[in-house]
């Protein structure tokens, strides 16, 4: 899943039932628009052209869907337009303004913002006009219903992670320790298990070779920027052996939950390990100061030569490398840990993301337009058209019903412009959309990336020649088999705005962000040390083990099968 595209995995969903009690707990159709005419003239109304204004809090081209031939062909059907906004700067300033105003675009994405959107009543709860005008909306997310329900028995946006089904990945789409190719190849594509083993392989690479192309090469590199400083936090718990469930270490058998914030055996010995990174001369010192496009640039440059990353995060690195064709600057995801006999666990394990998805706003012009809308969305062959294309531009079908793509339409697809100006991108994840890993007509995996033909097709010959090195048909192949998790993942938990859980959460992130830099760029031993004590005085401070407490109990109710939390 995209986006699993991932994220911050910090502040999370909640509703307060006093948010609940406003005006927006009323019918919203029967509140916004009169009932639709009958016959031939409620055809008409239908397809009478309007736009929409769809605001997301994550970055991207502001464009109309219908500029796309995708959103063309949505706006035929429907006559719906939908002006796409994306955010610049900071969330949590871009929410405050948006809030403060009590004005909203008409559809609103709020990611990790979404508690403060609904403490603040942005939003207008959906069941009814899902009873009326949503049938395809309660095919697909009927049987979510109720994990997606907040405490007042309301649900108020539609995730994008609503499987039907289940097709396997080929390719790693989530968290991972990536290397440059070149590194590997070089070095006789040896087999990188342990922490030690992925950095020393980098040391020998670039004091062989220091520059590239005129400039320093950068040893290891991480994206923190805004809400993205969870990908220096969490590959503590990965290298430990724990997937993605926001921080915590969470017991198989017990089910209980422990933060390894200030754990010493997975947090402190990763900090460590980067400070001597950093000593050694290979960390990204800019790590902590670059934004997102500065970052990617890096990538796309070839000088770095290592980083961690959930795929999601560098989808138009990777792109832009693959368009490049060299394939030697590329990167592969390792299933790196701390030591041998580790299993690692950064594939996901079958999951339902409850509080990321698409909402309605208050100030919606039209809140039935806009459900009818999505609800044409979740047809089959729609869901078809928004990942795989238009058939004979993007897709083909063979004569026993299975979908490819040819070579010619491999290479467009994998020109970034191409790909942002079908539509593809747009439309690929923050829609009402079955999740990542369904099936679609004639047993064909949703997400075209998950097409045994279409993967393999894409591979290059230097994929081919990697995957055979490591004795693999496809990258996931490199890595363990995810465990099951009923609960997962963890970092979905409702917190709510104002809650002892998310004040800690908020706390913790702010006293990370300050110490990290602290900890990984301190000079010496004895100043890595000092640091980490400070560092462990301040997050002692906070309630850690009424935070345990909170996220073991919602762990055990969603065993038990209850998400309404």
């Amino acid at each position: 899943m995209k986006k699993l595209k991932l994220v911050t995995m910090g502040t999370l969903l909640a509703l307060s039932l006093s948010a609940c009690s406003s005006s927006n707990s009323a019918d919203p159709a029967a509140s916004k628009t009169p009932s639709s005419p009958s016959g031939t003239a409620a055809a008409k109304e239908e397809l009478k052209p309007a736009t929409f204004s769809y605001f997301l809090f994550n970055a991207g081209k502001n464009m109309n869907t219908n500029e796309t031939p995708i959103g063309k062909e949505l706006e035929k059907q429907t006559g719906v337009n939908f002006k796409v906004e994306n955010l610049v700067g900071e969330s949590k300033t871009k929410s405050g303004v948006m809030i403060a105003g009590n004005e909203f675009p008409d559809v609103v994405q709020p990611e990790g913002e979404i508690d403060k959107f609904m403490d603040a009543g942005a939003f207008i709860p959906l069941d009814e006009l899902i009873e009326k005008y949503g049938p395809n909306i309660k095919r697909v997310y009927g049987p979510y219903f109720d994990k997606m329900k907040q405490k007042d028995g309301k649900i108020y946006h539609l995730p994008f992670s609503a499987n039907q089904g289940f097709a396997p990945n080929p390719n790693v789409d989530q968290g991972a320790f990536w290397i440059q190719r070149g590194v590997l190849k070089e070095l006789g594509y040896p087999k990188l298990t342990t922490l030690d083993e992925y950095f020393n392989a980098i040391k020998t690479y670039k004091d062989k070779h220091p520059q590239v192309d005129g400039k320093d090469t950068i040893g290891f590199s991480v994206m923190t920027y805004d809400t993205n400083f969870f990908t220096i936090t969490n590959p503590a718990f990965h290298l430990a052996g724990y997937p993605n469930d926001g921080g915590l270490l969470i017991d198989l058998k017990t089910n209980e939950a422990k933060s390894n914030a200030i754990d010493e055996a997975t947090t402190k010995r990763w900090v460590k390990k980067l400070n001597e990174v950093n000593t050694a001369g290979l960390f990204d010192k800019e790590s902590f100061t670059m934004n997102k496009d500065q970052y990617l640039a890096k990538l796309t440059s070839g000088r770095v030569l290592g980083y961690f990353a959930y795929d999601w995060q560098v989808g138009d690195a990777r792109n832009n490398l693959a368009k490049a064709g060299v394939d030697d600057k590329r990167y592969v995801a390792l299933p790196i840990v701390f030591d041998k006999g580790i299993k690692d666990q950064y594939l996901d394990p079958p999951s339902f993301v409850n509080n990321r998805g698409i909402s309605i706003s208050k100030s919606a012009k039209d809140p039935v337009r806009i459900i009818k809308f999505f609800d044409t969305m979740l047809t089959e062959d729609n869901q078809i058209l928004q990942q795989w294309g238009i058939k004979g531009q993007t897709y083909e079908v063979d004569d026993k019903g299975k979908f490819f793509r040819t070579d010619e339409e491999i290479a467009k697809i994998k020109d970034p412009k191409f790909y942002e100006d079908f539509g593809l991108k747009m439309f690929a994840y923050n829609w009402p959309r079955y999740g990542n890993f369904s099936i679609v007509k004639g047993d064909n995996a949703f997400d075209p990336n998950k097409q045994p033909s279409v993967a393999e097709k894409n591979y290059t010959d230097g994929d081919r020649a990697l995957l055979k090195a490591y004795n693999a048909k496809v990258f996931t192949d490199m890595f363990s088999k995810p465990d099951a998790r009923p609960w997962y993942p963890a970092w979905s938990i409702n917190k709510g705005q104002g809650t002892p859980e998310q004040i800690f959460e908020q706390k913790m992130g702010d006293l990370q962000k300050k110490a990290y830099p602290e900890m990984i760029l301190a000079a010496g031993t004895d100043k890595f040390e000092k640091a980490w004590s400070d560092y462990v005085a301040q997050a002692s401070k906070l309630d850690i083990k009424g935070y345990e407490a909170f996220v073991t109990k919602v762990v055990k109710d969603r065993v038990a099968g209850n998400w309404a939390k």
